[in-house]
């Protein structure tokens, strides 16, 4: 019983691990989508 415990433990870290891993990608991907929607404002908007 102790064994499953402690593997039901391990299990949620990695899952955590694994969460914060694709909750950094996401940013990292929007930032690049938010970035990149505004130089096509700044751009339109100076022509």
């Amino acid at each position: 019983m102790q064994s499953k415990e402690v593997s039901a433990s391990k299990d949620k870290e990695k899952n955590r691990q694994d969460l914060k891993g694709t909750l950094v990608s996401v940013s990292i991907l929007g930032a690049i989508l938010i970035i990149s929607w505004v130089g096509a404002y700044i751009l339109f908007i100076s022509r």
